[in-house]
């Protein structure tokens, strides 16, 4: 499911990592995917059509709130288990998914059309270090968001099939 993107989808995942855009594509990005997905009938988003890498639209709860949140994100796989990255585009925070998730560990996650119920966790150690390299060698980008999110460290979530 991890498949390399194609040379045009290189070009554009080169595009996405510009800093001009660090303010302006994460605004823009999710409603344009949600858009996607909503046309597509939940099979893709925009994203994975122009770069090549796979999204889903990952359900959580609110930490806060307490509200049902949809949000399409870039992820992993590894064979059941999705990986996330909190990068949130290099920013200084980390995104507001990643805290609902903290608070509240049961999410969904839609791909392809098919929902599933998972439980997450926070990776640590080695094996946050593999999953980071796993997404580095997908999108390059991550290693430019690290160097601009300097003053955190871009957590790697896995979400786990509930059982």
């Amino acid at each position: 499911m991890n498949k390399k993107p194609n040379v045009l989808q290189r070009i554009v995942l080169r595009i996405y990592m510009q800093p001009a855009l660090a303010n302006f594509w994460p605004a823009v990005q999710h409603h344009l995917d949600a858009l996607a997905f909503k046309l597509t009938k939940g099979k893709y988003s925009l994203t994975e059509i122009l770069g090549g890498i796979s999204i889903i639209q990952l359900t959580t709860t609110g930490a806060k709130t307490g509200q049902i949140r949809t949000m399409p994100l870039v992820c992993l796989f590894d064979g059941e288990k999705i990986v996330l990255i909190a990068s949130n585009f290099g920013q200084a925070r980390n995104p507001s998914w990643y805290y609902n998730l903290k608070a509240n560990p049961k999410c969904q996650a839609q791909w392809r059309g098919a929902a599933h119920k998972y439980i997450t966790r926070e990776t640590i150690g080695e094996e946050r270090e593999k999953y980071w390299n796993m997404a580095v060698a997908v999108y390059k980008g991550y290693e430019l968001y690290r160097i601009r999110a300097a003053n955190r460290q871009i957590p790697v979530m896995i979400l786990e099939p509930a059982k």
